[in-house]
């Protein structure tokens, strides 16, 4: 029953996406009521994409090479944020002197909009690779510290009591205890972060660089290339839910095991 209804629900995810795009060559080549200049036709932004993976025109740089240097800037700055961001959040939650000593200073930064700290560091490290690494690290560290913080902090107290009562030291009550408990609350935080990270990116390479995806839609933008800043879009959706199935796997095989 359960892998029918399976079945039935990629059919019609297939069928809604045809039917889009359907309508959407009808409004462009089959009705003419878009011209390309305004919205190109599906087949349009396809020979687009295929030309785009070889033609360095007019940007300077492949499509392939604008996504590597947009996935370097993202992992880099994401992978650093979550090394960080998560052991600091379980350890402000756990901790007393530790939160004490560190919200102050977390609580002004986690104000500032990640946008806000490109012209800032722009200004400081130029427009190449660290500046925005240090951008998407900020807002990386930000959102894996509020939800490991919050997911150890919603332990139950009585999960708490009985490992006390049975002897359990305050690191096995961490370990043991309060990660597995705040372990959703955590991927959340991995996947948000991420999913900021890969905005993040795109908003910096439209603001100061001189390659990536975020530039590429830019330029396209101003010689008034529409299908060049759709291609960029569909590549940004596909790649940002590309790069969510690591963690999604992660969070069904540790779910599913019951283990941490």
């Amino acid at each position: 029953m359960k892998r029918k209804k399976s079945k039935y629900l990629w059919i019609l995810s297939v069928a809604t996406i045809a039917f889009i795009l359907f309508i959407w060559w009808l409004v462009t080549d089959g009705l003419g009521i878009f011209t390309p200049n305004t919205l190109p036709s599906p087949i349009k932004i396809v020979q687009t994409f295929i030309k785009k993976l070889t033609d360095p025109n007019p940007d300077g740089a492949t499509l392939l090479a604008h996504l590597v240097s947009s996935l370097k800037i993202v992992l880099s700055g994401y992978l650093l944020g979550v090394v960080i961001g998560v052991p600091l959040g379980i350890v402000m939650a756990w901790y007393e002197k530790a939160d004490l000593m560190v919200r102050p200073v977390f609580d002004m930064i986690r104000t500032v909009p990640g946008i806000a700290w490109v012209p800032v560091m722009v200004v400081f490290l130029g427009i190449g690779f660290t500046s925005k690494a240090v951008v998407i690290f900020i807002g990386a560290v930000v959102a894996n510290v509020i939800n490991a913080y919050s997911g150890i902090k919603q332990t139950k107290q009585v999960h708490l009591w009985v490992g006390a009562t049975f002897g359990a030291s305050n690191w096995q009550l961490l370990r043991r205890i309060a990660i597995p408990s705040a372990f959703p609350m955590i991927i959340n935080g991995l996947k948000l972060s991420l999913g900021g990270a890969w905005t993040t990116i795109v908003a910096a390479e439209l603001l100061a660089s001189n390659k990536g995806v975020g530039y590429m839609i830019q330029q396209a933008r101003g010689i008034l290339r529409p299908d060049i800043i759709i291609v960029g879009m569909f590549v940004i959706g596909i790649v940002g839910s590309l790069l969510m199935l690591p963690i999604s796997l992660i969070e069904k095989k540790v779910m599913k095991g019951g283990k941490w």
